[in-house]
């Protein structure tokens, strides 16, 4: 499943984010990158436990837990620190899969990395190239969003960031653990509760439908997640 959520951010805070990464220090994005992926990776990142990007990320963060479509979408479980990249002058990250396993740094936790997150921090027109080409099983898709816009999709999935020509492509990437690991029963969960809301919001939450599908959706999470 792959789900695009728009305004996670707003102009203001997007605008606030790149008034700080604008003036920052980036180094080789090669720093965390795996043993295949760094072959094929050329692009620029946030020192991964700088003062700034932990801000950033904490930042972020707090905007995802007012977000109910991502939580719907990802119900997380574990979130890796956001990081945060830029492309330009013809960077790219050619096809690979990102690691299933990933360490926050200076702790002992693992994330198992079951969605692969990115958040848009430059408007599509400011840039040439940079679009995010994820192959999964229903074919591929290409996505360039909005400043201020996040793309999540199965971690599984093949997936490369096509040349930037012109301009700067700037963005957060960052992975998950959900509470439900299957992408098929994370999607129909998805769907079932995108449903009950659209039919809340028309019927009321106390109309009997709706409290009967509450009921089924919820012994359907209780029956596939891990907490």
């Amino acid at each position: 499943m792959l789900v695009s959520i728009p305004e996670v951010l707003s102009k203001a805070e997007v605008a606030a984010f790149r008034a700080e990464m604008d003036k920052a220090e980036w180094i080789d994005g090669k720093a965390t990158a795996g043993e295949q992926s760094g072959t094929v990776k050329k692009n620029q990142q946030l020192k991964e436990n700088s003062a700034l990007a932990r801000k950033l990320g904490d930042g972020v963060l707090d905007a995802l837990a007012r977000n109910d479509t991502f939580i719907s979408a990802a119900l997380p479980l574990k979130i890796f620190p956001p990081l945060f990249n830029r492309y330009a002058g013809g960077e790219y990250f050619g096809t690979h899969v990102d690691n299933a396993i990933r360490i926050v740094p200076g702790t002992p936790v693992r994330v198992r990395t079951d969605l692969s997150m990115t958040l848009f921090l430059s408007e599509p027109e400011d840039y040439d190239g940079g679009i995010l080409v994820v192959e999964d099983n229903y074919g591929t898709q290409e996505v360039k969003l909005a400043a201020g816009d996040l793309v999540l999709y199965p971690s599984t999935s093949l997936h490369h960031v096509t040349p930037v020509t012109r301009g700067a492509r700037v963005c957060s990437f960052f992975w998950l653990q959900s509470m439900v690991r299957d992408d098929a029963e994370r999607t129909l969960l998805f769907d079932l509760d995108q449903s009950i809301r659209s039919l809340g919001a028309e019927q009321g939450i106390d109309h009997p439908e709706v409290v009967r599908l509450s009921g089924i959706y919820h012994n359907l999470l209780r029956r596939w997640a891990d907490t």
